[in-house]
């Protein structure tokens, strides 16, 4: 039982600076504190730290940088290896298993031991893995690292242990599978050529044992060279040399042709009968041009041959396309008797592998399909109909189609609006797929204890929106959204996008979403904001814009050097934001000298369009062009529909729409926020929608005051008398210090914030106040704060405000990563710079962006990882080196039901606002509750209320109740706008509260508000203010991101840092509860996409096309192997064909070849030592163990081995009567035979 204090109004108040010298983020970075207080108020916490544990679960998403392929064509299960060491294995849809080594070494060949659960790798770093694929979560049983030769090629023959490996040495070595050992049986390059050839073969390209007898083996080498070599005789059958480059080699199934691709486009056909030249030799895209000559050719980089008892043999490859054809697409090229089919890809091939009815090479091999693995794709084509159609994947390969800029994640989502969003997207799918199932579906899967619905929402840079269903450990596209197709298409020469410098001016940069009501906003990087409802109905729609001038002047910037005697600040209405509203959108205008002024970055379309069902654009939000300044881009934003308003802000202001009545209802900048606690502020009401001056800017004044007057002033400013505004002094305390707090020295370098470049200084007098207001006590005059005690306060209104006098030590400067989502990089190749780059400066590393000019500059993240893993920043102890000039941003915001002021006695509906600087700040709000008068009446926005301070920058807030339940927002229930009318059931709004009051016993309880910043986490108590509890969170690093989640029927605080620690807190007590070291290396990528949702949930993009979920749910790790699908399952080889007695006597028998007597130690004896080194797996005992508890256990395979062993000893017993019955039958005819020709004489015959 947790308890903690409840502070009565007017009584003793916690110090809002918290607590320091905390240690750094890795441990308990401060001890929770409660303030003291008469009353307590009991509060059960029922999460401890035994109820978390950090683990992953599963990758979705197309392998990034493949460039291995392999298949199981018995338990029908793939395998994609990539450059960074990781594997993929697919089977059914469900079955999907990520492998990672720990070398992070390329993988550069996998080899199925098919149908027995194992899979062997080799790595660039010349090492060969065993995994085994008989559990759940594979592992490695073996490893065997090569010290003396690279690794090349590798073959492994069916139902054989012995693993063939060649090397760029030239020299092919042998592993035994089951023990992973090196046979001392060699075959060297100098002893498979002739000795009187002079130069080397180069290395080992193709390695595979003839299907006519598995004793000769035929070695490929790079430089043209062939060999068969006989095992048993330890010497070559034949060689052929050949004048061009050897690509890849592929065998006829009966083992007397073979065919070679080669590096000028040519494909050679061999007979063993005569291997002195080939057979046939063919260019199959090599033209003959006029002169005579063919057309030079691509290498052709591999070929497969296949046979059909029905038709012709297939010839299938990639690449041989002629050179002159400049632009051509990556090609595969399939041969089919007489007819040539080229299929163009969209992407370059990396492997391609063709899938056959039977698993024996020697028998005809019937392909079906042909799987292709491309750079960023992978596709299935059916072999079986003419026009050679793909297969629909049922994989999420197509993540990356557009580069993904964000992510959302929801856990637990209503019922219905998977069912909803699936049938929508259902009716704008892909047609002409193959009509056949998926060929890869090995593998079983259930959906098990997981039933509640999960959705993730991907932003990417051209503009869309996908809705994925997550439910399950699956991921499935439901609908995807194309936001660009509100706008204008830009034209070439039109500059407004094009002098933003954006090649991607849709690109999605938040999005926020209820799915209770389905209404869904979208933020663009081109400073605009799109609001969607859903519909199940077509509709005929024309899109509302309003047009928001959210851009400060010079004069708001700030520039202490003005102000050094006396630290006061311009009359702010005469800076502050200015709203346009309009509809339809008006052309814009431009200064006398040229400049864009009040001109969106993007053009809405006008005319009326017809919109089909799923979600529709109700509502268009731009902020415009100021001055030849392209306006800054969104950093917060939050929309409830129970209120029918949303609120946006940028560095600049604030700006609070009316969705319903299309009005901007507030427009301001941060700095006219601080002074709503003016005892003489006038109300701001929303203005009328047709009340509009001939000069564009709508006037929202209430006062009758000259028309002079108001042309000079923000329609919704913030006014004071001008001696009480220019006189801090005479302000009241919490004014006085909020205004030192403008001056707090957490300076943020934003995209595109110009000024005079001035170095800052700030007045003596008020470097003190400012230390107070970040939470530091560096002066040696201050009240010293020790870790784990709140601050006392010097009055009942705040902390008093010690002056430091001007000889000591300047302040510490305070870091903050609030603006990290400002500008999201959108870039097509991984490792360069976005076209929007962030301009903040993070640990000494400034991010680079554009410059005055707009130019991009080029920037390389793996050069940025190797000088800041960790987002570490400067610690300068001045900010005297901030040569920019900076603004306060406003980094979140949360509608909701709270209480504005202390002496609230109920609540109502409020905006929370958190900035950069650390401060919160509580905007009450006055919305009509009547349908037919929340249509037509304003909505009134009140005096800034309650003012909270943090360390850092605002990330996330929540309100709970005093019990310590989660009170969530209220919201509207869905209504189809578009419906039918029904005249008994009039359409009215139907809203849902969650009042802080309602889980009380008795009304004035208030409630407890959670404010979590990149430093520290504070708890609340509304309306008395008072902070109970305090935690900080780091000291060394910064929180990236920050949400309070529901688990196991309770609430806790989770945190991702910047150096890759994973937290949670407990709720209200901020006990941490875990801290895992999760990501040691993380970059922009994972800081922009990272995201939590409740039931222990949490995901990021891992690379650019995949993204990782990750639990920190003790309980679903627990259950996690149930959750995944099982990758082997017990199927019975099939069975070979029937050679028959007299074709397997003439023809060769390979069935007498023995492995075991060549390879074995008595017979090769022992590799050298030196060669390769033995490491064993850490996979092998756990392994068993997890195998054992899944639904196929040993007992189950035990039981399938004696079957197959007895069905082997049946077949050998069916084999020997054969022989006998064979015996039996010659010898009776050769007695015939002898008894006929027994009485003639020798002239007869």
């Amino acid at each position: 039982m947790k308890k903690f204090r409840k502070v009565l109004d007017g009584l003793t108040t916690s110090s809002p600076g918290g607590t320091i010298g905390s240690p750094s983020c890795g441990s308990a970075a401060g001890t929770p504190t409660a303030a003291p207080t008469p009353k307590e108020i009991d509060v059960q916490e029922t999460l401890v730290s035994e109820n978390f544990q950090l683990c992953k679960t599963v990758r979705h998403g197309f392998p990034y940088q493949p460039t291995a392929l392999a298949f199981d064509p018995v338990q029908k299960i793939l395998a994609i290896g990539s450059r960074s060491g990781g594997v993929r294995i697919l089977g059914r849809p469900g079955v999907d298993c990520y492998c990672q080594h720990e070398s992070g070494a390329a993988v550069l060949q996998l080899q199925f031991l098919i149908n027995e659960g194992a899979l062997v790798t080799a790595c660039a770093d010349d090492t060969l893995h065993l995994w085994n694929l008989r559990q759940r979560r594979p592992a490695v049983l073996h490893s065997l690292k090569f010290n003396r030769e690279r690794i090349t090629f590798c073959h492994l023959p069916f139902q054989s242990k012995w693993l063939y490996v060649g090397t760029e040495r030239g020299n092919t070595h042998i592993v035994n599978i089951e023990s992973f050992i090196l046979s001392g049986y060699v075959i060297m390059w100098n002893k498979a050529i002739e000795l009187s050839t002079k130069t080397h073969p180069g290395p080992v390209v193709h390695l595979s044992d003839s299907p006519k007898d598995e004793g000769k083996l035929l070695i490929g080498f790079e430089g043209g060279t062939i060999v068969q070599w006989d095992l048993r005789a330890k010497k070559a059958d034949f060689r052929i040399y050949y004048d061009e480059a050897i690509h890849s080699v592929s065998w006829h199934h009966e083992g007397k042709q073979f065919m070679c691709s080669h590096s000028d486009g040519s494909l050679t056909l061999w007979n063993l009968r005569n291997t002195t030249k080939p057979f046939q030799v063919t260019f199959p895209h090599g033209k003959i041009q006029k002169d005579g000559r063919k057309e030079s050719c691509k290498p052709i980089l591999k070929v497969e041959y296949k046979t059909s008892r029905s038709s012709e043999p297939f010839v299938i490859f990639s690449g041989g396309l002629s050179y002159d054809k400049a632009g051509r697409r990556p090609a595969l090229t399939i041969m089919h008797g007489k007819a040539i089919t080229v299929l163009e890809m969209d992407h370059p091939i990396v492997e391609f592998m063709v899938l056959c009815e039977t698993p024996y090479n020697n028998e005809v091999q019937e392909p079906y399909a042909v799987v292709v693995l491309l750079e960023k794709d992978l596709i299935v084509v059916d072999l079986t109909q003419s026009n050679y159609p793909v297969f629909e994947n049922p994989y999420p390969m197509d993540i990356h189609e557009s580069p993904v800029t964000c992510t959302a994640y929801f856990a637990d989502c209503p019922p219905d609006i998977i069912p909803i969003l699936y049938s929508i997207g259902a009716k704008h799918k892909k047609t002409g797929y193959s009509q056949k199932e998926w060929p890869v579906g090995g593998g079983t899967w259930t959906l098990g204890s997981h039933t509640y619905s999960e959705i993730i929402i991907t932003g990417h840079a051209d503009g869309s929106i996908k809705f994925w269903d997550a439910s399950a450990f699956t991921l499935q596209m439901l609908y995807k959204l194309k936001t660009s197709k509100v706008f204008e298409k830009p034209k070439p020469g039109d500059g407004r996008a094009a002098e933003m410098g954006e090649d991607d001016p849709f690109a999605v940069q938040m999005v926020s979403w209820c799915p209770h009501s389905r209404i869904f906003c979208v933020v663009g990087i081109s400073a605009h904001i799109i609001l969607y409802r859903f519909s199940k109905y077509e509709a005929n729609t024309q899109t509302v814009s309003l047009e928001v001038r959210l851009q400060c002047e010079p004069e708001d910037i700030i520039t202490p050097s003005e102000n050094e005697n006396n630290p006061c600040f311009s009359e702010p209405t005469s800076h502050s934001p200015q709203t346009h509203y309009q509809h339809p959108v008006s052309p814009g205008s431009r200064t006398p000298d040229g400049a864009k002024d009040s001109v969106p970055s993007l053009k809405v379309k006008e005319k009326m369009v017809r919109v089909p069902p799923g979600y529709q654009s109700d509502l268009v939000i731009q902020l415009l062009w100021v001055d030849g300044e392209p306006p800054q881009q969104i950093t917060s934003l939050d929309i409830n529909s129970a209120y029918g308003l949303l609120a946006f802000g940028n560095c600049n202001g604030l700006a609070v729409v009316d969705y319903l009545q299309k009005t901007v209802i507030l427009c301001i900048s941060t700095l006219d926020l601080y002074g709503a606690t003016d005892p003489y502020q006038r109300l701001t009401r929303s203005p009328r929608r047709n009340r509009q001056s001939t000069s564009g800017l709508t006037e929202l004044t209430d006062n009758q005051q000259s028309i002079d007057m108001e042309r000079s002033k923000s329609p919704t400013s913030v006014h004071y008398p001008t001696s009480l505004h220019n006189d801090p002094r005479i302000l009241p305390e919490p004014v006085a210090s909020l205004r030192a707090s403008h001056c707090s020295p957490v300076f943020y370098l934003l995209d595109n914030v110009k000024g005079p470049g001035r170095k800052l200084s700030l007045p003596t007098d008020l470097k003190t106040d400012l230390d107070h207001v970040n939470g530091h006590c560096t002066s040696p005059t201050s009240q010293p704060c020790s870790a784990g005690k709140p601050r006392i306060p010097m009055g009942p209104e705040g902390p008093r405000l010690t002056r430091r006098g001007p000889g000591r030590p300047p302040f510490r400067k305070a870091q903050s990563a609030a603006c990290m989502e400002i500008s999201l990089p959108v870039s097509h190749t991984e490792g360069h710079a976005s076209r929007r780059a962030m301009l903040q400066q993070l640990h000494g590393v400034t991010m680079y962006s554009h410059d005055e000019h707009h130019t991009t500059t080029s920037y390389c993240w793996n050069e940025r990882e190797s000088r800041e893993n960790s987002f570490s920043r400067s610690r300068s102890s001045s900010v005297s080196s901030i040569d920019r000039d900076t603004k306060e941003a406003i980094t979140t915001l949360q509608f909701g039901e709270s209480y504005g002021r202390k002496h609230d006695a109920l609540p109502t509906p409020c905006l929370w606002v958190g900035t950069s600087l650390g401060v919160v700040i509580l905007i009450p709000l006055s919305i009509p509750t009547d349908h037919e008068e929340r249509m037509e009446d304003p909505v009134t926005v009140g005096p800034s209320g309650a003012v909270l301070m943090l360390k850092g920058s605002v990330l996330r807030f929540a309100f709970l109740d005093c019990n310590g339940a989660l009170i969530q927002s209220p919201y509207e229930v869905w209504r189809d706008l578009n419906a039918p009318e029904d005249p008994d059931r009039p359409r009215r709004r139907k809203l849902v509260h969650f009042s802080p009051s309602s889980s009380q016993d008795a009304f004035g309880e208030g409630h407890l508000a959670v404010v979590c910043s990149e430093r520290q986490a504070k708890v609340f108590l509304m309306p008395s203010q008072s902070c109970l509890f305090v935690h900080n969170i780091t000291e060394s690093s910064f929180v990236l991101r920050a949400d309070v989640v529901s688990l196991c029927n309770s609430v806790c605080l989770a945190c991702f840092c910047a150096n890759g620690h994973v937290m949670t807190l407990s709720l209200p007590s901020l006990r941490p509860l875990m801290d895992v070291n999760y990501l040691p290396l993380t970059d922009m990528r994972i800081a922009r996409t990272f995201c939590f949702t409740n039931e222990g949930q949490a995901l990021y993009l891992s690379s650019p096309t995949e993204i990782q979920r990750i639990t920190y749910s003790q309980e679903m790790c627990d259950n996690l192997q149930e959750m995944l699908g099982e990758l082997f399952t017990p199927i019975e080889t099939p069975e070979a064909q029937n050679r028959g007695f007299l074709k397997g006597f003439f023809g060769g028998n390979a069935h007498t070849f023995d492995r075991e007597e060549l390879f074995g130690e008595a017979a090769a004896g022992k590799a050298s030592r030196s060669l390769a080194q033995h490491i064993p797996g850490q996979g092998g005992v756990e392994g068993m163990k997890v195998a054992a508890s899944g639904v196929v256990g040993d007992l189950a395979r035990a039981r399938i081995a004696l079957d197959e062993r007895g069905q082997r000893l049946g077949e050998l017993e069916e084999r020997t009567a054969l022989m006998m019955t064979s015996a039996e039958t010659f010898s009776k005819h050769a007695h015939e035979l002898m008894l006929k020709c027994k009485d003639k004489k020798w002239y007869q015959f």
